[in-house]
């Protein structure tokens, strides 16, 4: 008589999402009595802080994304899928990925979110966002395609419209692309056009509430638009955008509304859930806020389904302070490896549990080469020791060593060349479709 022992087979984690939650939750997960399925429609991480960079043409998309299987190759209980996610059924415990179902005992939900328009969705063909590799590329094409059209345009309202950049949203994003533009105009491209004077650029940077940077002090909101004005930059606070159409942006500000003809507008406004929110929120009843974020419990499970959790840009966590978390890259990391733990603790049979708390260990945003803003909570400071501090703390979370290195050496020779060797143009769209306009003689345009 031979006796067999049934082994128990390994509890199977699924993570949705390649961003900084989902990549942050595998890799604590690798040494855990756990197989983990990640899936991600793309098959690189990206860094996406640095997207702006990639934008303006500082450095190369390749330098700031990760293949996920290199990242994961070492984590041996992991498997990576390329693929998209678009049905949950909760019940049976299992993730549908086109034809294909995945059974998980534990779900991990950071998919992150992507830019709103606030129900004027039109907007977004005229003024690009800034949350993937291709939305990063799409502005670096229409930033440098604007500079090669006023090089060629003869009407001077056109060529002016044509060096007239606007950016809408006065949070980090926009405030380091105001910075990155205004630096390309006025620095490192005034020597390189013959027709042009591209130091008669316009960035304009426009923010609805009072101040730019409104996460932050008002003291370095305050110092960072100063050092934007410094740079070139026309900050337009208290200001609404109603409509953009085409080259025309109308704002309000206050009873006061007015145009701006640009050829160029750029988005950094708002964010929205990524639709895996709906779809949690029809299969399980749990709550989602106006940007279709979830709402998520302490632990950042799901009410009625503590199997399933939500983390990242997707996740509503007001449990710490009242507020939501912001939508910023080392929330999501802690939950990622907060979630992990979690598992980890419930696997060796423990029941107490504690609750997720977000430790706040600052924030910066990057004002042009040499100026930032820095708040550590304890202490605030600006200028070139900020940005000192900016340039180390990106290049320390930057996933790969290749891509620290690499964004290193690049970040060198353009402060000290200004120069900027990613200013490609890209796309079959071609230069002559940017110089058949005619002029609009019958629209008041007011400049600024």
């Amino acid at each position: 008589m031979t006796n067999t022992t049934e082994t128990q087979p390994p509890h199977q984690v699924v993570i949705i999402g390649g961003g900084f939650g989902g990549l942050y939750a595998a890799k604590s997960l690798n040494h855990a009595n756990v197989d983990v399925t990640l899936i991600d429609r793309r098959n690189f991480h990206l860094f996406q802080p640095l997207l702006y960079q990639v934008a303006t043409g500082a450095i190369s998309p390749a330098d700031i994304s990760s293949p996920l299987r290199s990242v994961l190759s070492k984590s041996k209980n992991t498997k990576v899928l390329l693929g998209e996610v678009n049905d949950i059924d909760p019940e049976a415990q299992k993730v549908v990925m086109g034809d294909e179902v995945i059974p998980y005992d534990t779900l991990i939900v950071a998919t992150g979110a992507k830019h709103s328009y606030f129900g004027k969705d039109e907007w977004e063909s005229f003024a690009p966002g800034l949350k993937t590799v291709e939305d990063a590329i799409e502005m670096r094409h229409r930033i440098f395609m604007a500079f090669e059209a006023a090089e060629k345009e003869t009407n001077p309202q056109l060529r002016r419209a044509w060096l007239t950049f606007v950016i809408v949203g006065g949070g980090p994003t926009g405030v380091e692309l105001a910075g990155a533009i205004a630096e390309l105009a006025y620095h490192t491209m005034k020597e390189d056009f013959r027709n042009i004077d591209t130091t008669e650029a316009q960035v304009i940077l426009l923010e609805g509430l009072d101040r730019i940077l409104p996460p932050f002090a008002p003291e370095l909101s305050a110092q960072a638009q100063t050092s934007l004005q410094r740079l070139g930059v026309t900050v337009q606070t208290k200001t609404l955008v109603t409509n953009i159409d085409n080259d025309l942006v109308t704002i309000k500000q206050g009873e006061e509304v007015s145009q701006i003809h640009a050829k160029t507008v750029l988005w950094a406004a708002g964010v929205k859930a990524s639709p895996l929110g709906k779809v949690l929120a029809q299969k399980t009843g749990v709550e989602c806020d106006r940007a279709g974020r979830v709402i998520v419990e302490p632990d950042l499970s799901l009410n009625n389904y503590p199997n399933i959790f939500v983390i990242g840009d997707l996740a509503h966590f007001a449990h710490q302070n009242g507020k939501p978390l912001p939508g910023v890259a080392p929330v999501a990391m802690q939950e990622g490896e907060y979630v992990a733990s979690l598992i980890k603790q419930k696997l060796q049979g423990q029941t107490s549990l504690p609750r997720f708390y977000y430790i706040d260990k600052g924030s910066l945003a990057v004002i042009g080469q040499n100026s930032a803003v820095v708040d550590l909570g304890f202490i605030k400071f600006t200028g070139f020791v900020a940005w000192l501090f900016w340039l180390l703390v990106h290049i320390y979370f930057l996933i790969e060593f290749d891509n620290k290195l690499i964004v290193m050496i690049q970040w060198g020779w353009t402060y000290f060349t200004r120069h900027r060797g990613a200013r490609l143009i890209t796309g079959k769209e071609q230069i002559s479709n940017y110089t058949t306009e005619k002029p609009r003689e019958t629209r008041e345009i007011v400049n600024v």
